[in-house]
């Protein structure tokens, strides 16, 4: 390997030439541009042997690599915020076709009013999309996830969206080991024959009208209606909680590198308090929880790196017996509250030995967040704890409740 020190879109676009892309289609949004920007560049140089297609809109540099993808070409594209909104139904044909892509998306705030700076309402917006959507926590995760983004949607047949904060990573740099071409070669050998049967000699529709019930295809063989191909769907991405820590695992035995699968760990062994984020956030928290335990509190941290499918088991598992689990979210679900502390709810309902579940929005549209604003947000949840405080809503840090009107 060979260390650069490199942005974190810098580190996207070098894991997809490791990967050696065959198609890449690229519209330019804030702050993920330098992605297929660096892409575009290795192929006029002749370094990527790859179709670079510059096209009008995001939503069609999706159809770009719908179409790759469908003949089994290995298609990459990147976006943010509303970028990825305008793409998203092509988002949702892309996951119902089960096709194999890879998109990285630069998390970015949405509009209106206009932002370009950092939270997760982007990629959180199609959470149910049917996407593996994998979260990352600095510039080295983003690249190794991304490698392993391909060999985990390959498998399943289904896309993955590798998802990594605007402007805190993208364009912050960091020191990134790059493994050497024979490695990533050996770990992401060629795409296989796709799903999808595409013959010249024997024409067929792609992706048809399908209707409710099974039918009778013209040879006389019983075909799924809708509702069996969403159960198939659904299967593939329960199956990623198996895959997604295989080929985590996989990465660390060809670079010493993993990244602890679905989710990762910090101070959790005999923690009482547990805090839970998903992206750059969970490195803050580490910082958190080094100084409550200076003073006295057991904390540690849980990170949410596959947030799609949603890891219940290994939730479960990590946060029994624990007293607190405090749900940092840098987006909303409006009406309601963030999406993680949501579905982590949801997942310990009924759970034995569950812990109170609390929540807070943080650093939305790139609102700064210090870790002595998050340690004080956990001490405010200690004293609601101890006050037996049950159900609680979700407390926003750092809102600047004066100017509201």
């Amino acid at each position: 390997m060979t260390v650069h020190v490199m942005t974190g879109n810098d580190a996207a676009a070098t894991a997809a030439k490791l990967a050696r892309v065959q198609v890449v289609a690229a519209y330019p949004i804030t702050p993920q541009s330098p992605v297929v920007e660096n892409l575009s560049k290795w192929v006029e140089q002749g370094e990527l042997p790859a179709e670079f297609v510059a096209v009008e809109s995001e939503h069609s540099a999706l159809t770009v690599c719908i179409g790759a993808s469908t003949v089994g070409a290995r298609a990459f594209t990147a976006t943010s915020a509303n970028g990825l909104a305008y793409m998203t139904e092509q988002v949702w044909w892309a996951a119902g076709a089960r096709l194999p892509i890879v998109m990285c998306v630069a998390n970015r705030a949405m509009a209106a009013p206009w932002n370009v700076l950092n939270d997760q309402q982007d990629s959180m917006s199609v959470r149910d999309a049917g996407w593996v959507q994998l979260y990352c926590r600095d510039n080295q995760e983003i690249l190794d996830t991304t490698v392993q983004a391909f060999r985990i949607a390959e498998r399943l047949n289904v896309p993955v969206m590798v998802c990594y904060d605007g402007f805190l990573l993208s364009h912050t740099m960091m020191p990134v080991d790059v493994p050497d071409a024979e490695v990533a070669d050996a770990f992401l050998p060629p795409r296989t024959a796709p799903l999808q049967v595409v013959d010249v000699n024997n024409p067929r529709n792609v992706g048809p009208v399908t209707l409710a019930d099974p039918r009778a295809d013209a040879d006389g063989t019983l075909q799924p209606g809708y509702m069996e191909f969403r159960a198939m769907h659904h299967g593939a991405l329960l199956e990623a909680l198996e895959v997604v820590p295989d080929v985590d695992r996989a990465w660390e035995t060809a670079t010493g590198r993993g990244w602890g699968g679905l989710v990762c760990e910090y101070l959790l062994d005999d923690a009482e308090i547990v805090l839970v984020a998903a992206g750059s956030l969970v490195t803050q928290l580490t910082l958190v929880a080094e100084a409550l335990r200076a003073e006295g509190v057991r904390a540690g941290v849980l990170g949410i790196r596959c947030y799609r499918p949603f890891p219940v088991a290994a939730l479960r598992e990590r946060l029994a017996g624990r007293a607190l689990a405090l749900v940092f979210d840098k987006a909303l679900s409006y009406g309601y509250q963030g999406p993680i502390a949501e579905d982590l709810k949801a997942a310990l309902y009924a759970a034995p030995d569950a812990p109170a579940v609390y929540g807070a929005i943080c650093g939305l549209g790139g609102r700064d967040v210090s870790p002595g604003q998050l340690a004080a947000a956990t001490r405010a949840a200690l004293g609601d704890l101890a006050a037996g405080v049950t159900d609680r809503a979700p407390v926003w840090i750092n809102l600047a409740e004066g100017s509201m009107r």
